[in-house]
């Protein structure tokens, strides 16, 4: 009976351990830095070889044209 007992104590201890740890406050993630810039890298003008470029990429792996 004995080791009963102290069986259902150390669950009772562990498990509430484990609830207190899931019910942690988690740190708020930071902001993200202002962009300094008007225009985003990805959104700047293609110049006529890389269009080119991409076209040929685009023939050679077998896609169809748009």
């Amino acid at each position: 009976m004995k080791k009963i007992l102290v069986g259902l104590a150390i669950l009772a201890v562990s498990t509430s351990a484990v609830m207190a740890q899931g019910k942690a406050k988690k740190p708020a993630a930071p902001a993200a830095a202002a962009s300094t810039s008007s225009v985003s890298p990805l959104m700047a003008p293609v110049s006529a070889a890389d269009l080119a470029l991409y076209k040929k990429s685009q023939v050679e792996s077998g896609m169809k044209k748009k």
